[in-house]
């Protein structure tokens, strides 16, 4: 079954300090299931790849070259538009950032768990009922 992916989970296996095995379980996965993310995780991430440059933890050249691997795998990234409303209404009901909100909003549009490392967005997913992906670890 797919699975709505996390900034939380992608950026753990670009930026060593944010590895962990739950990350790993999910990379795995991730070879024999696609996965979907809104489009916001392109923001994000290349805004952690920035961060992971200026402090020198990773060159610009090995961030486009991550940029460039990252395109290349099965990570469908959903470009529908959704009101800032239903966003809003995610984000208070469930008390999340108006960033988790968007990955809750497109679980449940889709039906699918979510894999993720933020707490606040697994227990909104929990309480929503679409859970989050469960790798044994």
């Amino acid at each position: 079954m797919s699975f709505v992916l996390d900034n939380s989970v992608l950026t753990g296996w670009f930026v060593s300090n944010q590895a962990d095995a739950y990350g790993d379980a999910i990379a795995a996965r991730l070879a024999d299931t696609p996965a979907w993310a809104p489009a916001l995780l392109e923001l994000e991430f290349t805004n952690v790849l920035r961060t992971a440059c200026r402090r020198g933890a990773m060159t610009a050249a090995l961030a486009r070259e991550v940029i460039d691997l990252i395109a290349t795998l099965p990570i469908h990234i959903d470009r529908e538009v959704v009101s800032p409303a239903s966003h809003f209404s995610l984000a208070m009901r469930y008390d999340l950032s108006s960033s988790d909100a968007a990955y809750l909003e497109l679980a449940l549009r889709r039906e699918l768990p979510v894999a993720t490392r933020d707490g606040a967005l697994a227990e909104a997913a929990w309480a929503a009922g679409v859970g989050v992906v469960n790798t044994g670890v």
